[in-house]
């Protein structure tokens, strides 16, 4: 599937705060639309609501050759063949290509490990929510006093 002008005008007037949102998928965009580069082939595979594998496809590739780098939501995976001496090939059909991949990764989400085994990067990624962040009961007063959120969550938590 192939996207085309992607247009966030109408979210613009009905959301508040997603703006980075819409500007990191209009990036992602333009970043995946001009070459639809393949190699190398990938799966990302879920394993529970929150974590998930990539699994890269790099056979050929050592680990020396291979660097794997998560900065500001991007995991980057690039490889790079080291030049080799010059053979006489009757026939070189392998190709010793380098490739750079990346992917947009969620907020609160962490590369957890990464294993290299038989021609097959997996990269583990796990989304930690922290505790601030997580749903909360809140207790329902019975007086109309003014209570701060601070003390309504305390108070639901015991």
């Amino acid at each position: 599937m192939v996207l085309h002008n992607l247009n966030f005008d109408p979210f613009y007037s009905r959301t508040v705060g997603f703006e980075r949102i819409f500007d990191r998928l209009s990036r992602i965009a333009e970043e995946n639309m001009p070459s639809q580069n393949t190699y190398p082939p990938y799966n990302i595979h879920r394993k529970g609501d929150d974590k998930f594998d990539i699994e890269i496809a790099v056979a050929g590739f050592s680990e020396e050759d291979l660097d794997i780098e998560y900065k500001d939501n991007e995991l980057t995976i690039e490889g790079k063949k080291k030049e080799e001496e010059q053979s006489d090939y009757v026939h070189k059909g392998i190709a010793n290509r380098g490739f750079k991949k990346v992917w947009h990764i969620e907020d609160h989400t962490e590369v957890i490990g990464a294993e290299l085994k038989n021609g097959l990067l997996k990269v583990s990624l796990e989304k930690i929510v922290p505790e601030e962040l997580k749903p909360k009961k809140i207790k329902i007063n019975k007086k109309q006093e003014r209570r701060s959120t601070k003390e309504l969550l305390q108070e639901g938590a015991s």
